[in-house]
């Protein structure tokens, strides 16, 4: 990334993984061939493998239709979407939010826009949609959000060139994937408790038993000869189905939670076969 910035996520989103990237990178195998991540995100680990010259070609993919249709106009149309965000409709205040969470734009560009705006305003940075797919969140009345971010959407649109983005299914996402590849899962954490809950960026929710597939994937990947990476919460249920492979326990601070004594420093676990 020589004449520009190191690219970052461009939204907020639950579980985002920025504070833990120095252990994230300590934990990848020096080299790899081809990069996965199916369960992309905010792609704060794609972005700082990127920027450290690591990733030969990348397959991104989310189960979120908005995020990767976001990701797709920044790769393909960055300065129409910059050009966008610099409309007045854009400008925070609770009246246009209201408005633009209202809306249900067809063109790309504008869901997109619509998309920034809403992560950059919206109560605690959510992405939350009900189970009509609508979004729920309220005003966040924040002061000075940052909703255009002119030189970092040039830098992440840079970054995602040569990569494939796709929504599908997990399983899917890394159909591809061959021997010393790395494949990285972030997936909806495991609830630590019965009261824990995540937010839903999708209508669909992630179940034990979609944690139960994952596993065997992440086996199926480990017999391949793939090297991979998994992180989750530090709950019995990921404990169990990962016995055998290497555990490396880690704190992140959890922000985002409706309850003041569901944030703060909680460990996690990134979980490798290498």
């Amino acid at each position: 990334m020589d004449d520009m910035r190191e690219p970052k996520p461009f939204v907020k989103w639950a579980g985002g993984k920025r504070q833990l990237i120095t252990q994230l990178i300590q934990f990848s195998p020096p080299k790899f061939e081809n990069y996965y991540e199916p369960f992309l995100g905010g792609g704060a680990l794609f972005f700082k493998l990127s920027m450290l010259g690591k990733i030969k070609q990348a397959y991104l993919n989310d189960s979120s239709k908005v995020l990767i249709d976001a990701y797709k106009t920044i790769k393909e149309k960055p300065i129409e979407l910059i050009n966008e965000l610099k409309n007045s409709k854009y400008k925070n205040s609770q009246e246009n939010f209201l408005k633009i969470r209202a809306e249900q734009p067809t063109n790309l560009i504008e869901a997109t826009a619509r998309f920034i705006y809403l992560n950059k305003t919206a109560f605690n940075g959510l992405y939350r949609v009900n189970s009509n797919g609508g979004f729920n969140v309220p005003f966040g009345k924040y002061k000075n959000p940052n909703i255009l971010d002119e030189k970092n959407i040039l830098s992440v649109s840079r970054a995602l060139q040569k990569d494939e983005l796709t929504c599908m299914d997990f399983e899917q996402a890394v159909s591809s994937a061959k021997k010393h590849d790395l494949i990285y899962f972030d997936p909806p954490y495991q609830p630590i408790n019965k009261t824990a809950s995540f937010t839903n960026y999708t209508k669909e929710n992630f179940t034990e038993k979609d944690q139960e597939r994952l596993a065997k994937l992440f086996k199926v990947l480990d017999r391949k000869g793939c090297f991979v990476m998994l992180s989750n919460s530090y709950a019995p249920l990921i404990l169990d189905l990962y016995t055998g492979f290497q555990f490396h326990t880690v704190k992140a601070t959890r922000m985002i939670n409706c309850k003041a004594e569901g944030r703060g420093k909680i460990k996690e676990l990134i979980i490798t076969n290498y």
